[in-house]
């Protein structure tokens, strides 16, 4: 038996007080400071009985959260107090970047046995990110049988929806009836840990119905499964076919599960709506962090050089669009020299055709994304977008011309009359770079995915260089027309 060193006692009063009901949480349902704290200090006295006592009563989910709270030192030292492993359910809830890191530090044989403890998908899910001499360490201890069934999933490319399945389902034979079906669930453990509906599967087993596990409990024994199947709402899935394509049909047609196929059209699998759920949480999360320039593997628990590595990149190739903005600037420095205001006004012109292109992409990102921005009606966006630039701009260059202008008087730098044409360079600008925003924001997406390239990824770069080079330019270009022969 290990030993442990006792906790102080009133630390135990208070890990009595803590592991009744929900004082772990605060009101609004996340770990608060305090039971965070006190975990830190039972993982130092390395008391397990005080730790599970605490965490006996948290869903899976609160503990995987519980353990990224914590410190690097402390987590390794968690795991090697457990025995240098993690319930299994903990496991599949931890985050992608943790998930790493933690299997890194657990016993390879205790990996295995969490594997083979879950399903297919969520055991896929854990080894996915492990380097290959990792990952074969841990199938080395798994279970022949499960170990094929691991080694399949893994050989799917990662956002396919042979990754995302899981092999476990329960089919049947068109023939049989609902007494058989209902005996067979009753007598067999071999079963998935949640399914919804039984897969009706013909002689070569390639699905060609099913029936809701809802409709069958309703039927009499003697029913035949074939009368009662569903053909209409039953979409077979790909093994190839990509995540998100997964994700648009469960969202189209409200699904709740949905057989997987080879390409035999043989069943081989099923996805069911909490992995959909989960993927497309961690999609938006990806493309947030993709509109920011950010790497999607990114996380909370890097280290800091993995951090400045993981955002240096982008932040190289807006330097790179920096410096041709400001290329641009420098053409027209004479103008500037002469009217100081312009070095005022023109980041305003162009911040505005930022902020506008901005919220143009994260429409059409999302809407390319769910299909709803399409072919079909591409042209019809693409005209509301300049439509909607072009009115923002009219009524931004009637605030902002009007603003500039009496500024420019006010402050004794000009006539009435310079500061009216100043006030109209300034509109025009902003109707012009406005307008172009609303343009770049939605034609540069669809450029990208027309090409083949994620628009969430480099879109922001693309969009931004844009609005920067046509306001300084217009801006500039117009005031040193309109300004120098009356300045």
């Amino acid at each position: 038996m290990n030993e442990t060193t006792p906790v102080e006692d009133t630390e135990r009063s208070t890990v009595a007080e803590m592991a009744d009901g929900d004082a772990q949480f605060t009101a609004n349902r996340t770990l608060s400071p305090e039971f965070v704290h006190l975990i830190s200090e039972v993982i130092e006295a390395r008391d397990v009985d005080a730790f599970v006592g605490l965490t006996t009563e948290m869903h899976p989910a609160d503990i995987a959260d519980l353990i990224g709270l914590i410190e690097v030192d402390e987590r390794e030292e968690l795991i090697e107090m457990l025995g240098g492993a993690l319930p299994p359910d903990v496991l599949a809830e931890l985050d992608d970047d943790l998930r790493e890191d933690v299997v890194e530090a657990m016993r390879p044989e205790k990996v295995a046995e969490a594997v083979t403890e879950l399903e297919t998908d969520d055991a896929a899910f854990v080894l996915e990110d492990l380097d290959e001499e990792k990952r074969a360490e841990i199938l080395a201890e798994v279970p022949l049988e499960d170990r094929l069934a691991l080694r399949a999933a893994l050989d799917y490319e990662e956002d396919s929806a042979g990754r995302l399945m899981q092999r476990e389902f329960f089919a049947a034979p068109g023939y049989w009836t609902v007494g058989q079906i209902i005996d067979r669930l009753r007598g067999t453990e071999d079963l998935p840990d949640r399914f919804y509906e039984v897969f009706v599967v013909d002689p070569s087993f390639q699905p060609v119905g099913a029936v809701p596990l809802s409709t069958l409990l309703k039927r009499p024994r003697e029913t035949v499964i074939e009368d009662i199947m569903t053909e209409r709402d039953m979409r077979k899935i790909p093994v190839t076919m990509d995540q998100e394509e997964v994700a648009y049909l469960f969202e189209q047609y409200n699904l709740i599960s949905s057989p997987v196929v080879d390409d035999s059209d043989r069943l081989v699998g099923m996805i069911t709506v909490d992995d959909v759920v989960e993927m497309v949480r961690e999609e938006s999360q990806e493309d947030m962090l993709a509109l920011g320039g950010v790497e999607a593997d990114t996380g909370l628990s890097d280290t800091v050089i993995e951090t400045v590595r993981s955002r240096f990149s982008w932040l190289a190739v807006n330097l790179a669009t920096a410096i041709l903005a400001s290329l641009v600037i420098a053409l027209f420095d004479g103008a500037i020299d002469q009217i100081v205001a312009l070095a005022v006004l023109m980041p305003i012109v162009a911040s505005m055709g930022g902020n506008a292109g901005t919220q143009t992409l994260t429409v059409a990102v999302r809407s390319l994304a769910t299909k709803d921005l399409t072919a079909a009606n591409a042209a019809r966006i693409i005209y509301r977008e300049s439509v909607v630039g072009f009115l923002n701009g009219v009524i931004f260059a009637i605030i902002m011309g009007a603003l500039a202008g009496a500024w420019y008087f006010a402050l004794g730098w000009g006539d009435r009359s310079q500061a009216v044409e100043l006030g109209l360079v300034v509109g025009a600008a902003m109707i012009i770079n406005l307008l172009a925003a609303g343009l770049a924001g939605i034609l540069v997406p669809i450029g990208l995915q027309r090409a083949g390239a994620d628009p969430a990824v480099s879109s922001a770069v693309f969009v931004t260089t844009v609005t920067d080079i046509v306001g300084f330019f217009v801006f500039l270009g117009l005031a040193a027309i309109v300004l120098l022969p009356s300045a």
